[in-house]
C-alpha cells in the first residue's frame, strides 16, 4: 500500500510502499479515502513533545473511509461501513479514568498516528471498539477534520460549563477555532472571537461570532470587559504566551478558562487572581467516543462545517512548511 513514513525526527516525509496490517481478532481494516493534516502530526514527526511517538511513524489521526475487513471479535460494524479513525486509538478500558468516561485521561492508551501507525496511507488499522462511524450525508473529506479538531473544540467548549445565552470568546480562530466558534453558536452561546487581521475578522463573523476582537487594534480582555462584562468561559486554541495571557484575563468571576492549544514555553498563572476572582483554569484533551458522535451529529444537521482544502498525499511535506510559516486556513484534508 501507498502510505507517507516519517523515519527520522524533524526529516521528510516519503511517500513508499508498504505491507497492508495484518488485521488481529479485535481490528479493523480501514480503506482511508481521506485524511486532515493536523498540527500535531508536525509535532509528532518533529519529536517536540516530552512523550515521544514511535519511529518509523505513519502519521495521521484524522483518516476516515471504509471497512474493508473485520476481526474475528468485532460484531457491532459490517464491511462497507464509514468510519473514521481517531486520536485516541485504544484504551485500557478498566482503569479508573476509563470506568468514568474520561478514557482520554487512560495511562495505558494508544494513540493513532502517534504511537500506532496512522491514516496517511492507503490502509489504516483501528481498534474495534474505539472506531467511529460517520453519519449518512457528511462526505469523507468534511467529516476528516472532525475526528481531531472537532471533538477538540466540542469538547472544551463542554468542559467550560457554560450555560446557553452566557457569553464565550474563543481565542484563536484557525484550524481548530473556526469550528469552536461554530460549535459555540450551535450549542446557543454568545460568541467572541479573538484573532488577527481582516479575513479572520470576517471569517469569524461569517461564521457566527457576535463579536470579534483584533488583538493588534485592541487589548481584547479590556475590550471584552467593557463591551460584556468579562466571558463566563473562555477557550485557548491559541500555542502563544500573550494569547494565554489574554485568555485568562478575559475571565469574568467565578468563569472558566479552557486550554486546548499546546505552546512550547511555560506560562505564570496569578494565584492570588484565580483564588480572588474564583476563577478556573483547566486543560482538555481531544475527547471521548460519545464526545465525538455528538460533534459529527452537529455536522451531520449542517450545524457546523469544516473550512477545508482538498491536497494529495504526496503533497505532505510542502504541506508541513505552509504549516511551519503559518499560512493555513482551516483545515488540509489530504485524498488517498
Amino acid at each position: 500500500m501507498k502510505a507517507a513514513i516519517n523515519t527520522e525526527y524533524k526529516g521528510k516525509l516519503e511517500i513508499t510502499d508498504l505491507p497492508i496490517p495484518e488485521v488481529g481478532p479485535n481490528d479493523v481494516l480501514v480503506k482511508i479515502a481521506a485524511c486532515g493534516v493536523c498540527h500535531t502530526d508536525l509535532h509528532a514527526c518533529h519529536g517536540d513533545w516530552p512523550v515521544k511517538p514511535k519511529m518509523p511513524l505513519v502519521p495521521g489521526h484524522e483518516g476516515v473511509g471504509v471497512i474493508e475487513k473485520l476481526g474475528s471479535n468485532i460484531k457491532h460494524l459490517e464491511v462497507g461501513d464509514r468510519v473514521g479513525v481517531p486520536w485516541l486509538y485504544s484504551a485500557c478500558g478498566h482503569c479508573e479514568f476509563c470506568l468514568d468516561g474520561r478514557e482520554t485521561l487512560c495511562l495505558s492508551q494508544h494513540n493513532t498516528g502517534y504511537s500506532i501507525d496512522g491514516g496517511y496511507a492507503e490502509y489504516c488499522l483501528a481498534h474495534g471498539d474505539y472506531i467511529i462511524k460517520i453519519p449518512e450525508g457528511l462526505g469523507f473529506a468534511e467529516a476528516a477534520p472532525l475526528f481531531c479538531a472537532g471533538v477538540t473544540t466540542y469538547k472544551a467548549l463542554k468542559v467550560s460549563d457554560a450555560k446557553p445565552g452566557q457569553w464565550v470568546a474563543i481565542v484563536g480562530v484557525g484550524g481548530l477555532g473556526h469550528l469552536a466558534v461554530q460549535y459555540a453558536k450551535a450549542m446557543g452561546f454568545n460568541v467572541i472571537a479573538v484573532d488577527t487581521g481582516k479575513e479572520k475578522m470576517a471569517l469569524a463573523k461569517e461564521l457566527g461570532a457576535d463579536i470579534t476582537l483584533d488583538f493588534k487594534d485592541v487589548v481584547p480582555s479590556e475590550a471584552i470587559f467593557e463591551q460584556v462584562g468579562g466571558a463566563h468561559a473562555v477557550v485557548c486554541t491559541a500555542v502563544s504566551k500573550p494569547g494565554f495571557e489574554q485568555a485568562y484575563k478575559s475571565v469574568r468571576r467565578g468563569g472558566k478558562c479552557v486550554l486546548v492549544g499546546l505552546p512550547p514555553e511555560d506560562m505564570p498563572l496569578p494565584i492570588f487572581d484565580t483564588v480572588l476572582n474564583g476563577v478556573s483554569v483547566v486543560g482538555s484533551i481531544v475527547g471521548t467516543r460519545k464526545d465525538l458522535q455528538e460533534c459529527l451529529e452537529f455536522a451531520a444537521q449542517g450545524k457546523v462545517k469544516a473550512i477545508i482544502e482538498e491536497k494529495k498525499l504526496e503533497d505532505i511535506n510542502e504541506i508541513f512548511d505552509d504549516m511551519l510559516k503559518g499560512e493555513i486556513n482551516g483545515r488540509i484534508v489530504v485524498t488517498i
